[in-house]
């Protein structure tokens, strides 16, 4: 049994923003474990699309759906999600990381594909409150960890936090031919993350170390969401639990991880991630 005194914590594997379309595994988990968390007071989305040089806090009463990405069909750019945000509570957010510091941002971003594309399943209404958090790119592994950390304490105030980007994640070597398999440099860093999330998330930083990291990690955007999950159940002393597993296109994980998420959630098929059509080349896609 989960305490409904506290919120949940997840971090999805996002994968293509074709998903936002698509009905496969994937979203069908993002959609069951949406409908079990108790109702949040606000959704705060650590996105892997919202990659810039300060620590930032979206403070709009009404965030743009924002499409950041090339190449995809016209139906994917016309999704919206409307979901209102909380100028308050990116305040409340921004006192409760102190020492840190996060400004508010009114007006230069919204909500990316990160973000919408896994909510239009988790929370299809879009009535819940949404905010973001950036990640700073120019701040080590170690502090976005510690940040993670600082989190905990907002499941306690009814927020759900969500870290979305993709444990592994190259675009350069992505193979349409393998659309629900991996390479096998893919799945030993997923296996090795997995077990780190499982048993021990406080040792997240030692996959830095791993053989397969300049491979599976070629950039640290996608990365880095995980560790404000591992920080935020390593605060907690808490293990986190793989929602789904698998991969998509030979260079992308699509694990997901819940931290304190209810048990025995049930998904309705077997479909695997759509695969990436076009003539974009996949490094250039933004995917």
């Amino acid at each position: 049994m989960t305490d409904p005194t506290i919120m949940p914590a997840v971090f999805f594997g996002h994968g293509s923003p074709m998903n936002a379309l698509d009905r496969n595994r994937y979203t069908e988990a993002w959609k069951a474990f949406g409908a079990s968390v108790p109702r949040p007071r606000a959704i705060l989305v650590v996105s892997a699309h919202w990659y810039i040089n300060a620590t930032a806090l979206t403070a709009m009463a009404h965030p743009r759906t924002i499409h950041d990405f090339y190449g995809f069909p016209e139906e994917l750019f016309a999704i919206q999600y409307p979901a209102t945000g909380a100028p308050d509570i990116a305040e409340e957010i921004a006192d409760a990381v102190k020492p840190s510091w996060a400004g508010l941002d009114k007006e230069s971003w919204g909500l990316d594909h990160g973000t919408w594309s896994v909510l239009v399943h988790a929370f299809p209404k879009a009535d819940i409150p949404v905010l973001q958090l950036s990640i700073n790119a120019q701040e080590s592994f170690d502090y976005h960890f510690q940040l993670g950390a600082q989190l905990a304490r907002l499941r306690t105030r009814g927020i759900l936090v969500v870290g979305s980007g993709n444990v592994v994640h190259n675009l350069r070597r992505i193979d349409r031919a393998q659309p629900d398999t991996a390479f096998d440099w893919n799945r030993r860093f997923d296996d090795a993350a997995k077990s780190l999330m499982i048993s021990s998330p406080a040792d997240i930083g030692r996959l830095r170390d791993h053989p397969d990291y300049s491979l599976a990690v070629p950039t640290p955007d996608h990365f880095i969401p995980l560790l404000y999950i591992a920080g935020l159940a390593a605060a907690d002393g808490k293990r986190s639990e793989v929602l789904i597993d698998g991969y998509a296109m030979g260079s992308l994980s699509m694990t997901s991880y819940g931290v304190d998420m209810a048990r025995n959630l049930s998904f309705g098929t077997d479909v695997g991630a759509p695969p990436l059509d076009g003539g974009l080349p996949a490094d250039q896609t933004n995917l």
